[in-house]
């Protein structure tokens, strides 16, 4: 049973809702906050995720949040001996078009000025400055920013593998990838030490007095007292704020990933994250795509969209890869099991062969995979909420779209000064609601073309 009356009430034991636990109780001392989840903590969609994270954004408000959000990660790590294995791997952006090429150098010089650190260029000239490679495990010490790798020679000696199409590659530094499921574990324990109460039970209203928020009901007919509520509950978003009556001007997209075992080791097993950054079209024989016309899959038989990304997964004796790629995003109202795509494996591995072309080998005897997955929940823009909510008192930190777990920190360390009423950061207007009602905000979501997903 729940305590009667708390400080703060948390709907949603995601990866945000246990970083807001946890910058509540840890960083800011309050006393009395309760997590509710019907579901155990991260078992949703945070343990659903490629763990992955970098600072490289389109926008300032994006790298400036990033930045902070890492910079907690890097901390956490250090104090806890790196218990969740973290790294700084990257991104490595590939691609076979040379103007392509030339757009990721682009944005690059872009985000240099955004302040994720200095471009380094690597076109096989005299003079040119040395590449670092990664190291596998780790971060301290290893390099920042970006590495614009435009010798394809150095770029297959450094990712053996990767095709002869390739003409160079964009190596985001300030990226790689954790254990989700044991830093939100930390994040709890750290919390629960200092007084978090976790308590399986659904937010089913939420209550208020006077104008404000008063309380909460859950799902087992207790009422519990509060002073502040604070929407953290996911996919779920949405629906939370509704028992408010507040509309969150917020959408759900299926994604899925897929994990394969890798025997023949087809995937360098120290890379980072790889992705080809080049539209392209899945090479079906005329039997298959006869077949799947038939299926009415002509979704598959067309130009398919850039990014489709692997990693992988385990340490260097494992053979599992996981992979993705949104080659359609079905917007729905979040529903469980999640809905299925039988080919999406399948078709995942036939993409990762345009960067890595032994996939190939793979295609007459399928190897082991797992497909699983969760809801992006996205705003238009896809940057997140992280702010009060219309409600005085309630609060929301969400909308974290694919990017929860390297943002979740920072998210959380918003959402905190606004309940505690700590100062905020420059950054924080950014990411609030209020931002809908700037008329410069939303002539620039009338011009938008880039959301930096990926």
């Amino acid at each position: 049973m729940p305590r009667a009356h708390a400080d703060v009430v948390i709907a949603g034991a995601g990866i945000v809702g246990a970083a807001t636990a946890y910058f509540l109780t840890v960083r800011s001392g309050v006393k009395r906050v309760v997590l509710c989840d019907p579901l155990p903590p991260l078992s949703l969609t945070s343990d659903k995720s490629t763990e992955c994270y970098r600072n490289l954004w389109p926008n300032q408000p994006m790298v400036t949040l990033m930045n902070r959000s890492i910079d907690i990660i890097e901390e956490l790590a250090r104090e806890s001996g790196n218990a969740f294995g973290l790294n700084r791997r990257g991104y490595l952006y590939v691609t076979a078009d040379p103007q392509r090429l030339a757009a990721l150098q682009e944005s690059a010089e872009r985000a240099t000025r955004f302040g994720i650190g200095p471009l380094r260029v690597h076109d096989g000239r005299s003079g040119d400055p040395a590449y670092v490679p990664a190291p596998a495990e780790g971060w301290e010490g290893a390099p920042i920013g970006t590495d614009l790798i435009a010798d394809p020679g150095l770029l297959r000696h450094h990712f053996p593998g990767i095709t002869e199409r390739a003409v160079g590659a964009l190596h985001v530094r300030r990226a790689g990838w954790l254990s989700a499921q044991q830093l939100g574990a930390y994040l709890l324990d750290r919390a629960r030490e200092a007084g978090l109460e976790v308590v399986p039970r659904r937010v089913t209203s939420v209550e208020v007095a006077a104008g404000r928020v008063s309380g909460v009901g859950l799902d087992d007919g207790t009422r519990l007292a509060c002073g502040a509520f604070v929407d953290a509950a996911g996919p779920m978003l949405a629906p939370v704020a509704g028992l408010l009556g507040e509309h969150l001007p917020v959408h759900a997209e299926v994604h899925h990933k897929v994990g394969f075992r890798d025997p023949l080791g087809v995937i360098p097993r120290d890379a980072g994250l790889l992705i080809w950054n080049d539209p392209q079209r899945v090479a079906w024989s005329d039997e298959e795509r006869r077949h799947l016309e038939a299926e009415g899959r002509h979704d598959l038989l067309g130009e398919m969209p850039i990014a489709c990304h692997g990693r992988p997964e385990g340490g260097p004796g494992s053979p599992w890869v996981l992979a993705l790629w949104e080659y359609h995003r079905t917007v729905i109202d979040p529903v469980w099991p999640l809905p299925e795509d039988q080919l999406y494996g399948e078709v995942v591995l036939r993409g990762m062969a345009a960067m890595f072309p032994r996939m190939t080998e793979y295609l007459d005897r399928m190897p082991q995979r797992v497909v699983d997955g969760g809801y992006y929940t996205k705003t238009v823009e896809n940057r997140p909420l992280a702010g009060p909510l219309h409600t005085p008192g309630a609060f929301v930190a969400g909308a974290v779209s694919g990017f929860g777990i390297m943002a979740a920190c920072g998210i959380a360390d918003l959402v905190c000064a606004h309940v505690t009423g700590a100062r905020l950061p420059d950054h924080s207007a950014a990411f609030t609601l209020e931002r809908y009602d700037d008329a410069g905000y939303q002539r620039e979501l009338a011009m938008l073309t880039e959301t930096g997903q990926l």
